[in-house]
């Protein structure tokens, strides 16, 4: 089984760019399936049913997106392997800059839009720039001009990656993103063992552990101040 993270800011068209390469990959006879995590509320799983492909939903709740992320994807590639399915796709809650950290060995795909903001590939972090892949989605709404001048953004941050544009409505280039999803070299049966791309933050602030109060007496742990002079 090949296990394929995907990860992007909200709205960018995630569910929209895998409900379409499903697509093609069923076409090639190829069984996928689709673990879903995010924070409070989704409903996406609910379209993957409708298209016939298997889903496992997680919401991490009041936990951080990326830690319970990891700290699940070890059971959901058991279980997709125990089903045989030839590619396993994890979508991330894309609810921070790091959603869902990328393991090192196993396929990254970062779905970004045009419509986000031409500074955005600057503000995303490694979600984007620790990439394989770049898909650029709703390239059909902004002129040509502005998609390849995006692209060069894109590029600029990660000029490793592959830069792919992708219509998650027509499914226009999803047979292309499709093709370099499977490769039978990188087939996994188990992540026990291997590393992230790119470390967590190891420490923690009085409010991740559940702090409430404000002040300088109740802040704890790791702590970074603005610089407020002048």
């Amino acid at each position: 089984m090949n296990l394929v993270t995907i990860s992007g800011p909200p709205s960018s068209g995630k569910t929209a760019v895998i409900l379409k390469t499903i697509e093609s990959l069923t076409k090639r006879g190829m069984k996928t399936a689709v673990a879903k995590f995010d924070c409070l509320y989704t409903d996406d799983d609910l379209l993957y049913k409708k298209a016939g492909i298997p889903v496992k939903k997680g919401l991490s709740g009041a936990l951080c997106p990326d830690h319970y992320f990891i700290s699940n994807i070890e059971e959901v590639t058991k279980w997709g392997v125990e089903n045989e399915y030839d590619i396993l796709i994890s979508e991330s809650a894309g609810l921070c800059n790091r959603c869902s950290p990328y393991v090192k060995g196993i396929k990254a795909i970062c779905v970004i839009d045009n419509l986000s903001g031409i500074n955005t590939p600057k503000k995303i972090g490694p979600m984007l720039k620790s990439a394989d892949i770049v898909v650029i989605t709703k390239g059909d709404i902004v002129s040509q001009a502005e998609r390849e001048v995006f692209a060069s953004r894109v590029n600029t941050v990660n000029p490793g990656a592959v830069i792919m544009h992708v219509n998650g409505l027509t499914g226009q280039g999803s047979y292309e993103l499709s093709t370099l999803l499977y490769d039978e070299k990188d087939n996994v049966k188990t992540l026990v063992g291997k590393e992230l791309r790119f470390p967590m933050p190891s420490a923690l602030c009085s409010y991740c552990l559940g702090e409430t109060r404000i002040g300088d007496e109740f802040q704890m742990g790791n702590v970074r101040k603005m610089k407020m002079e002048g």
